[in-house]
């Protein structure tokens, strides 16, 4: 069945594959293309570097007015991304806006953990090392890291 939400996505599965942003895939389940597999490669010059990330997107036949549900699959230390692997970002929530496909999602998550919001956390414990302790903040995020291998 095509849908609005199920059209858009396809649109934006092939944007994606056409002009894939660095360090950044994704691509729908092979059964739903509702559900999304995605993995963003830890920047460079960042303590997430060499870092292998899976996320997984849940979209709602709402996309694209209403955003996905984004969460982190894979283990990791960072000041707003909750324990359960959800994902405290202004665009996923009260800044949403249609135009927004799964690549500029997928792009601000990568920005994110190139420039953390310590004002916003989700992780209190990470936030305030990023603040106060940057040194065992580092040491903590390379241990996800080495994880995110496994």
């Amino acid at each position: 069945m095509s849908t609005p939400a199920r059209r858009r996505l396809m649109r934006d599965f092939k944007r994606l594959q056409k002009d894939p942003p660095v360090g950044i895939s994704g691509a729908p389940c092979a059964d739903n293309i509702m559900k999304w597999n995605a993995v963003i490669f830890g920047p460079a010059d960042t303590p997430f570097e060499d870092g292998t990330f899976k996320l997984v997107l849940e979209f709602e036949e709402t996309y694209p007015t209403k955003p996905p549900n984004v969460k982190f699959v894979s283990k990791i230390y960072h000041p707003n991304v909750y324990i359960s692997g959800d994902i405290c970002l202004d665009i996923l929530q009260n800044r949403w806006s249609p135009t927004y496909d799964v690549a500029a999602i997928l792009t601000s998550i990568q920005s994110l953990l190139h420039d953390p919001n310590p004002s916003s956390p989700a992780n209190a414990e990470a936030a305030a090392l990023y603040k106060d302790n940057i040194k065992e903040y580092q040491r903590r995020v390379r241990e996800s890291v080495e994880a995110s291998w496994q």
